[in-house]
């Protein structure tokens, strides 16, 4: 099934009450990897629900994006555990050397570098995730070398359990 019977069937599927608003974003979250305005307007209009609703519940939850992710998704853990060990200085030093501010993407759609409250893993403070890797325990040495793995567009960044494992 392609992108647009996908987003027919969802549609389909709202209408038939086997699905919520929430579950038609969720629907089309998983077919783009994000939420693209001419699909929510498409999609607003073949099931008549107002856009706005569409956009008040994609920037209510924070799982959804209007923007596409980057090849390499980079994302810094500002929890207290890794703020009190010095996570604002390893974002500092990503923005810097990845010349790109937290909450954004390359224009060239190459890195995503973003913060999270949390990530549920305080001990490895201060913690950096790539791809879904985690890096913890993060220093400026350990960050120089992410962040060239990051900048070769290494997909599969190792991370320090892979390392050891050589």
């Amino acid at each position: 099934m392609d992108g647009g019977e996908a987003i027919q069937d969802v549609c389909r599927r709202y209408r038939e009450g086997k699905i919520t608003l929430v579950g038609v974003l969720q629907q089309i979250s998983r077919i783009h990897g994000y939420l693209p305005e001419d699909v929510l307007n498409q999609v607003s209009q073949e099931i008549q629900v107002p856009i706005s609703l569409f956009f008040s519940l994609a920037t209510f939850y924070t799982s959804f994006r209007l923007e596409p992710i980057g090849r390499q998704h980079v994302c810094v853990c500002m929890g207290t555990a890794c703020h009190v060990r010095g996570a604002d200085k390893v974002l500092e030093t990503l923005e810097r050397e990845l010349d790109l501010k937290a909450g954004r993407t390359k224009g060239d759609g190459s890195c995503t570098l973003e913060t999270v409250n949390c990530l549920g893993a305080c001990a490895m403070g201060p913690l950096v995730t790539v791809n879904g890797g985690y890096h913890g325990k993060m220093d400026q040495r350990q960050i120089m070398k992410l962040i060239k793995q990051v900048k070769t567009g290494n997909k599969q960044v190792k991370t320090a359990n892979e390392k050891a494992g050589e």
